[in-house]
């Protein structure tokens, strides 16, 4: 629980009062600069240095992406067997090893065999870590726990990404291999960092009793639910991987929209992203608050579907008219389309807790995540096909597919009685 104790307020508007969560929140800032690092000079590295080709890289990070789509269940299971921080101290130092070995690769199927395993592990310790902070934090501060460890994890990537400038000023082999460096030791760091983290295990977890839907106790694996044959689970999860594209709308679809279709500088690409990371940081917690069970949840991700599909209008509207006034279109649409990520993300977060078996939170985050992952493997294919092959008329398709996800949202979670999280030990 949060503690009690009288503190200063400006260090406590700094990191959060909650010992768990403050470690939490160093751990996530940890690793996102050394990610941000690394994300910001990846591709020029494999093609300058490496000698890759642009599609080779493309081709091995889509091959990478599918692999990592495939983690999420047998890491998740793994978990809610052996415990989530056990395994999570094996697969920290894994990633640092597998970060390390691009600077030893030298073609293109040992690039594509390296950035399978390593993003095989990144996207399987997402659900793991996922899953030790729902059993490691209290229920009623799982929203928004999650609400500031994402806008740190922005803030990271921000200043990870800053700090990659002198390697991009470099441009050389050993400059970028310092980048891998440091990314390989940011994942060490937040490795000692979990490993003083007082967070339950799964085993331990699993042995006490739960509760059912009708509020009654349940022994230990009387009535233990399978994510894969969930079918509500997996309705909410596909629906919610509709939402997800709207990353791939933002990194990919608006950036190639602004440059090849209206008449606004590139530079608002920049302007873009800025913005979305500021509101991020600044306004996620916000956005989170009121999300508390499956209702509010599959009300937050209507409302935030329909600013994205709101923002995809603007987008489609930008052709038309002066630079000046692409540039203005495109950023409102970003405010717009950023304003719904907030409110998709917080409704996510609820509705992969509360629709889960409490028993079972390593495999049923596999699954949600999973579905987020597969959003963003086929985010580039669905915006080339509807924004680039048709323009404004494929904007128009995406406004519907984001308006009719968050319209199923509701209906999808209506009449489920809220399921209780597992009686897995609370910290007091």
């Amino acid at each position: 629980m949060t503690s009690t104790a009288v503190r200063p307020p400006a260090p406590s508007r700094l990191l959060p009062d909650d010992p768990l969560l403050r470690r939490l929140v160093l751990m996530s800032l940890v690793n996102t600069v050394g990610n941000g690092m690394f994300a910001t000079v990846g591709v020029l590295f494999f093609t300058r240095s490496v000698g890759l080709t642009p599609g080779g890289v493309a081709l091995g990070l889509t091959a990478a992406g599918v692999c990592g789509m495939l983690a999420g269940v047998p890491m998740g299971r793994l978990a809610d067997r052996i415990g989530s921080k056990r395994l999570l101290l094996v697969t920290g130092p894994l990633e640092a090893l597998a970060v390390l070995g691009y600077a030893f690769v030298h073609s293109f199927a040992a690039f594509v065999a390296l950035a399978c395993v390593a993003t095989v592990l990144e996207r399987g310790s997402s659900a793991v870590r996922s899953a030790l902070i729902a059993r490691a934090l209290p229920a009623e501060s799982q929203v928004r726990a999650r609400a500031v460890l994402r806008s740190v994890a922005n803030a990271g990537f921000v200043l990870g990404s800053g700090g990659a400038a002198l390697a991009l000023q470099a441009d050389s082999y050993r400059g970028y291999v310092a980048v891998l460096a440091v990314d390989a030791v940011t994942f060490l760091g937040a490795t000692v960092l979990l490993a003083g983290l007082p967070a339950p295990e799964g085993p331990a977890a699993r042995g006490a009793a739960a509760t059912d839907t009708t509020g009654e106790a349940t022994t230990t694996d009387a009535a233990r639910r399978t994510a894969l044959r969930d079918g509500r689970y997996l309705l909410v999860t596909g629906l919610h991987g509709l939402l997800e594209l709207q990353h791939a709308v933002l990194n990919v679809g608006l950036p190639l929209w602004a440059v090849l279709a209206t008449d606004a500088p590139a530079a608002v690409i920049g302007a873009v992203n800025v913005l979305n990371c500021l509101l991020v940081v600044v306004f996620q917690v916000r956005a989170s608050r009121g999300v508390a069970d499956t209702g509010t949840a599959a009300r937050a991700c209507l409302r935030g579907a329909l600013l994205l599909a709101a923002g995809s209008l603007a987008y489609a509207a930008a052709q038309y008219g002066s630079a000046a006034l692409a540039v203005g279109v495109l950023l409102v649409g970003a405010l717009v389309h950023s304003l719904g990520e907030l409110l998709t993300s917080a409704g996510g977060w609820t509705l992969s807790l509360e629709l889960a078996d409490a028993r079972s939170h390593g495999e049923y985050q596999g699954v949600f995540l999973s579905g987020q992952a597969a959003a963003h493997v086929i985010g580039p294919l669905a915006i080339s096909l509807t924004v680039l092959d048709h323009g404004g008329v494929g904007w128009v398709v995406l406004a519907a597919v984001f308006a009719v996800a968050g319209a199923a949202m509701p209906a999808a979670v209506r009449d489920r009685a809220r399921i209780t999280r597992g009686l897995a030990p609370k910290h007091s």
